[in-house]
Parts: C-alpha cells; structure tokens; sequence
C-alpha cells in the first residue's frame, strides 16, 4: 500500500501501523491503519515541534517522541495512545532517539552537544556521552544492541559503548579531522543522518558535502563505498539490506546498493550471543577467555 500525505512527513512505520506528523513545524501527530486507510489517533502533548519518532523493536506497541521542547514522550498505543512517560533531561531541542533492540534502553540526542542514554524500566537517566562539538542531531543502535552511533553537525560520527559510555571510535568526514574550534562551528561538511546495516557489519551516513558514505566496523577507517547525492537529509536500510534509500531537501529519494559480502562466521556468532548478552558489563561474568572477551566487547573497532 502507497500512502501520500500533502504537506506531511512520515517519521516511523511498525507493521500496519504509520505514525506521520502532518507538517514539520508541528506539536502533534497522527497515527494512521495502513489496512484501512483511517486515522486512528491524533496525539497532542508536545509544546514544540515533534522532530522524530521511534516504535518500540518489542511489539509493545510503545513509541517514543523526541521535540524541541526538550523532552522526549513515550505513548502506550494500547492504552488508546495515552502518553505515558515523560523523560527531562535536556537543556535545549531533541532532535532524535533510538530503542535498543532490548527496548529496555532508549538514547536520544539533541542540541548543545547532548547525547542521554535513559533506563526506560526506570524512568531515569543512565548517562549522558560527552565527546561531540557541536549538536547531535541523530543516533541509531546496532542490531544486537552492543554499540550506539551519533551523528553530529561537528562532521563526525561517534561509536559508543552504551553500557558503559565509553567511546570506541570517531568516523571523519573531513580529512584532515577538523579541529574542535572548526567542528563547532559553521563547517559545510554536517552530518544529517545515519542508520546501521540490519547484519550489524556496516553503517551509512548522508552529509552536507554531497555525499553517502558507507564504514564497515572491520576493515578501515575510511569509507568502504561513496556516492553522490544531492541536499540528502535521511537515509533508511530495507529490511534485507540490500538497497539504501536517501531522502533529500527537493523531495526526491535515491536508491543505493550497499556494499554486500557474505559475513565472516566469527561476526554472526558475536551478534547471536550480544543479543542475548547486551549489556557489556554482563561479559565480565561469563567463563570466555579473555581474548574471546575483548572481540565480543567490539574492542577490534577502536
């Protein structure tokens, strides 16, 4: 099924189930049946504009809402879309969040340089990862929930360890690496939006400069494919991965084949057991050795 807004902006879709604001410069947004066309609910909570929107992986039927009112709000979608949680932290605009695959976690990023990773069972700030130069603007967690990556207009992506905050690698996009001074500044080389590959091998960044990029976690530091496009604003994998679609300012979208290969056995016995191990911290504990323990922490992309 096609769906076609007028003025509108689709921002999440979870099964038969699309969550659309209807302009960027709303406080609201509605939730729409994709198999019977209607609007099922309108949710208005948000004092300011709503600029991203994420489904819980679960199926709990959550969905968290990130806003330049400085917070982000999570809506229980089975209790008629009452909004459930409201999470504070932020001292200026939200522009995006992410579920780890667990849904026990969520990361959102934000103005000033802010990236907050919260304890949704608890309702409370885990953390907040210092190490951007200017504002983050979106984030994205592995498949197996082992790494988070954050995107900045500092022309920079950041790969964290979410359980504990440490910072394993910074991606550049501009050689050489700009000075802090320069990052957070006016530098034409932002960095708009990123998402991780569904096998969790590499990631795919749209930035000002023209340009996606793809980084494999494994290889090298610099980009393992690039190509053109023009005034690119977001960027989504399909579910098998094998296209890269990039959506732009005009209103066009482009299509991309990401670097394909089959996937070393090593790489997908680590997303099986990080899946079931998330947290990095639990590692510790396990009877591995030690050599086993460092590759499972991702400690080979630093």
């Amino acid at each position: 099924m096609v769906i076609f807004f007028n003025l509108g902006r689709i921002i999440a879709i979870f099964h038969n189930f699309v969550s659309y604001t209807c302009t960027m410069y709303t406080k609201y947004f509605h939730l729409y049946c994709c198999l019977i066309s209607e609007q099922m609910l309108l949710l208005v909570d948000h004092k300011d504009v709503i600029r991203d929107l994420k489904f819980s992986p679960d199926g709990s039927l959550l969905l968290l809402s990130a806003s330049r009112d400085n917070t982000l709000k999570v809506w229980d979608l089975k209790d008629d879309g009452n909004m459930a949680i409201t999470l504070r932290g932020h001292s200026n605009w939200v522009y995006g969040c992410a579920f780890a695959p667990d849904a026990n976690m969520v990361a959102s990023v934000g103005a000033k340089k802010s990236v907050i990773l919260w304890d949704l069972r608890q309702c409370k700030i885990l953390r907040r990862l210092i190490g951007h130069y200017h504002d983050v603007v979106t984030c994205d967690f592995s498949p197996d929930g082992a790494l988070l990556a954050t995107a900045s207009y500092d022309a920079r992506v950041l790969l964290w360890d979410p359980h504990t905050g440490v910072n394993l690698k910074a991606y550049h996009h501009v050689y050489p690496p700009l000075l802090p001074v320069f990052a957070g500044g006016s530098n034409n080389n932002f960095v708009r939006h990123m998402a991780f590959s569904p096998d969790g091998s590499h990631f795919a960044t749209v930035c000002d400069d023209k340009f996606v990029r793809f980084w494999s976690l494994f290889d090298t530091s610099d980009p393992i494919a690039v190509a053109n496009v023009t005034d690119g604003l977001c960027c989504s994998y399909s579910a098998h991965g094998r296209v890269l679609a990039a959506g732009t300012r005009n209103g066009s979208v482009s299509f991309f084949t990401p670097p394909t290969g089959v996937q070393k056995l090593q790489h997908m016995c680590r997303l099986a057991i990080r899946r079931l191990v998330p947290n990095t911290n639990s590692l510790v504990h396990l009877k591995l050795p030690p050599g086993l323990k460092v590759y499972l922490q991702y400690s080979n992309v630093g």
